[in-house]
């Protein structure tokens, strides 16, 4: 067996676990092959962990207790055919806000564009793909948001009648930031992820997620899945939180890796974030995001997000965005790419490992019945807090 996480040997990774020996979640590293516990009264959540004035030096010296082998723990992770007695790897955050920004690459800037205009209709996505190029290009990579050059683009669109809320957030002065998910919703490596059964129009977004402490530091990345119903969010942008937060529509993982002398925002910024989808009727699919096309810096996005205008107590997880919207037909030609049932979703980085998810519909995905309020009841249970 080899390690489905696919995590560097170098680095230092914190992440969350749940074991049939412990009231709570527990806090865990990846040391050496072996997932430890590393829970305690210092730091009984990541979020706590993510407070300290070091965290990668604190998992560093931190010595904690074994609960099994990283390849077996990731091996039981996966939803379908899961020992419920042995442990399983969880979403690497617990209550940190869970925040998304859009609109950030050009490609996915064009593809919104077209989603607006084709109001969810993956038939007319094709000549309107067409028409945008015309108008504006494909190439909008050197183009900062919020500058002259930018507003000029913006004043002759607007003339031509051709301006979008969404050419708005990606050449614009402000980001789109939204929110994702609850607090304790996100699921982890190896857990199903869910899509509304209204949508026949969706895809996934493969990305890199910041970990913020409440003063706004970075203090570390892990790998996000921001699922996407085209189709909804197509009809209406007013209709974002049916396209974005549904029940276990938010996967991140598999560990968090901590800003060291190993791995920093240099890194994120070069980064290549790699997407595969294998589905059970053989069709299969791979694309990668390079980070250095990003157009606003994940420094800018979290401050964005987070501020003396917005204060976030426990943190924040923050979904940078991607480039990589599939356009591959499944199916009918022209009908572009959506998922089905049972697709195999894998998202990796070479310093941050892999993401693995499965594909479900929300209502038959694991419901979401483990919140904040239980965390913190079972915490003081354990003498925690």
């Amino acid at each position: 067996m080899t390690d489905p996480t696919r995590l560097p040997a170098d680095g230092l990774f914190v992440g969350r676990a749940r074991t049939g020996d412990a009231f709570h979640p527990l806090v865990v590293t990846a040391r050496d092959g072996q997932v430890i516990d590393i829970t305690s009264s210092v730091a009984p959540t990541v979020r706590d962990l993510c407070e300290l004035k070091d965290p990668a030096g604190h998992v560093r010296s931190t010595k904690g207790k074994a609960i099994g082998a990283l390849e077996d723990i990731a091996a039981n992770s996966f939803e379908a055919g899961r020992d419920a007695k042995k442990p399983i790897l969880l979403s690497p955050v617990d209550l940190q806000a869970v925040k998304a920004s859009g609109v950030t690459f050009v490609v996915s800037l064009l593809e919104r564009v077209i989603e607006e205009q084709a109001r969810g209709s993956a038939e007319k996505a094709d000549a309107i793909r067409a028409d945008i190029a015309g108008l504006i290009g494909h190439d909008l990579s050197k183009l900062k948001p919020g500058s002259p050059e930018a507003m000029e683009i913006k004043a002759k669109l607007i003339q031509r009648g051709a301006w979008s809320q969404y050419l708005e957030v990606g050449i614009g002065p402000d980001a789109e930031i939204f929110t994702k998910c609850q607090p304790m919703a996100s699921v982890g490596f190896g857990a199903d992820v869910g899509l509304h059964p209204v949508s026949t129009w969706n895809n996934p977004e493969p990305e890199i997620a910041m970990i913020a402490d409440s003063s706004g530091r970075i203090v570390g990345a892990t790998l996000g899945n921001d699922v996407n119903l085209r189709d909804v969010e197509g009809r209406s942008a007013l209709l974002l939180g049916k396209a974005k937060d549904n029940n276990a529509s938010a996967s991140l993982g598999p560990f968090i890796r901590l800003f060291d002398e190993t791995f920093s925002i240099a890194d994120v910024k070069r980064a290549t974030v790699r997407l595969s989808v294998e589905g059970e009727d053989g069709f299969a699919l791979e694309g990668a995001s390079s980070m250095a096309e990003i157009s606003r810096s994940p420094e800018d996005l979290v401050k964005a997000a987070m501020g003396p205008h917005h204060q976030y107590p426990d943190g924040l997880a923050l979904y940078l965005g991607t480039m990589f919207v599939p356009s591959k037909d499944r199916g009918e030609k022209g009908k572009g790419f959506t998922h089905k049932v049972g697709d195999v979703v894998t998202i990796s980085s070479e310093k941050l490992g892999a993401l693995v998810n499965r594909v479900r519909l929300s209502p038959d995905c694991p419901h979401w019945t483990y919140g904040a309020s239980h965390l913190m009841r079972d915490l003081a249970r354990a003498g925690l807090i």
